[in-house]
């Protein structure tokens, strides 16, 4: 069987500033649970979101983000299943809104942690397997930040060339048989040993935010 991935025609905002002021009160609670190196949104970014007309979406259920779909695949029950894939990114400030969150920051210190965020546009992808014979693991899971958008539109380009040349079901059949040769290995090890056999770029994430 070919690659059945979906590539889906999603695009990064090369903008990654958010410059419209809100009307809304800031409060402390706004930025309760900030996400350093991650993805989810706080109530305050949101709030902004909303003003610089930014689509979010719901994200592990209890958060939410700025994120598109990236591949799908059709419907699967056995053997190489997408688990997700998915394009993020996370805003900065400038201009009026940066200027509202420094008058505010005199009085609520707390709020540099959203002023000092650089933006940030992030990969992910995940593979499954499983099959009728108990067999189940993680085929791969690649993901990739980058603080700089030109880099991470080459970065996409390479990787959606790669994916789509695999036959994820083939792939998941052979690391099945390789499986004493990286299933002992620790998260990071188990990243690497898999990006080396699918010759791709070594997995970047969890780049903390802050300049």
């Amino acid at each position: 069987m070919a690659c059945d991935l979906i590539l889906h025609d999603s695009k990064f905002t090369e903008s990654g500033y958010w410059s419209a002021p809100i009307q809304d009160s800031i409060k402390i609670e706004d930025i309760d649970l900030f996400d350093q190196n991650g993805y989810d949104l706080t109530s305050l970014e949101m709030k902004y979101a909303k003003v610089n007309l930014t689509d979010y979406y719901t994200h592990r259920s209890h958060r939410y983000a700025i994120k598109q779909p990236w591949f799908t695949q059709p419907y699967k029950i056995q053997n190489s299943v997408l688990n997700h894939s998915l394009l993020f990114e996370r805003k900065g400030y400038s201009g009026e809104a940066l200027k509202q969150l420094k008058s505010i920051a005199r009085h609520l210190p707390l709020l540099y942690k959203v002023i000092e965020m650089r933006p940030k546009w992030g990969l992910d992808f995940s593979m499954d397997y499983a099959d009728k014979n108990g067999n189940a693991f993680e085929v791969l899971h690649w993901e990739y930040d980058s603080f700089n958008y030109n880099e991470i539109i080459d970065v996409k380009f390479i990787m959606e060339t790669k994916l789509l040349s695999i036959d994820w079901d083939e792939a998941g059949k052979d690391l099945l048989r390789r499986k004493d040769n990286w299933h002992h290995l620790d998260f990071f090890g188990q990243s690497e040993w898999k990006c080396n056999y699918f010759n791709i770029m070594n997995e970047r994430f969890k780049m903390v935010i802050w300049k």
